[in-house]
């Protein structure tokens, strides 16, 4: 039921009423979700001139079968090499990684052989004919089984067919996110985060 005191939220710059518990402002629809993952995917044969592109539009969509999804502007040099060999490698980079995470957002592999440029090692995978990066700790192996184009983006939805990890980072088979050191990205304000601290466990309301 509509209050005729109450100011209508929907307009520019409203002011809120008394009764707000805490003061809202509408802004710009547009896609603020954050943080998300920074990811360095690769794809195009290892044999012949595989790429990099830094991927923040990126995500889990299924956990059995285990599937992810990456967002790629579809006039990428990259876009068109995933959809013709349908793989890609997801590779989740250290915060040490930043400055070669970014440089290889801002060159493009039509021009440049990011592996040699940026000083990144590809590594032969198990499933795919895309490289790991060697420098990354935690590989993902990803055969596409979906494309869809969204608008700016095209969505590859793929299965993660095989992982890798670096036994630095492991402890008893499970990845350790404090010693992984994953980045974050920023869309509100275009800025890489680290995770920082962590600050509960999943489902730890549930223990008391």
């Amino acid at each position: 039921m509509s209050d005729p005191g109450r100011k209508d939220t929907h307009k520019p710059g409203f002011i809120p009423w008394a009764g707000d518990p805490v003061p809202k402002r509408e802004i710009e629809p547009s896609a603020v979700l954050y943080p998300v993952p920074v990811a360095l995917v690769t794809c195009g044969d290892i044999d012949a001139k595989p790429n990099i592109i830094t991927i923040a539009w990126t995500g889990i969509i299924c956990s059995e079968p285990p599937m992810v999804s990456i967002s790629v502007r579809p006039h990428r040099y990259s876009a068109a090499l995933i959809k013709e060999g349908r793989e890609f490698v997801l590779n989740i980079p250290s915060e040490s990684l930043l400055e070669k995470t970014d440089r290889c957002g801002v060159i493009s592999g039509r021009d440049h052989d990011k592996f040699k440029e940026v000083g990144l090692t590809p590594v032969r995978a198990k499933m795919v004919k895309c490289p790991l990066i060697a420098e990354c700790p935690v590989n993902l192996e990803c055969k596409v089984t979906e494309m869809k184009p969204l608008g700016t983006h095209e969505v590859y939805m793929a299965q993660v067919v095989a992982c890798h990890a670096d036994e630095k980072v492991l402890r008893d088979g499970e990845i350790q996110i404090r010693k992984a050191r994953p980045l974050v990205y920023c869309p509100v304000n275009d800025e890489y985060w680290n995770l920082g601290s962590k600050v509960g466990d999943y489902q730890f309301t549930s223990k008391k």
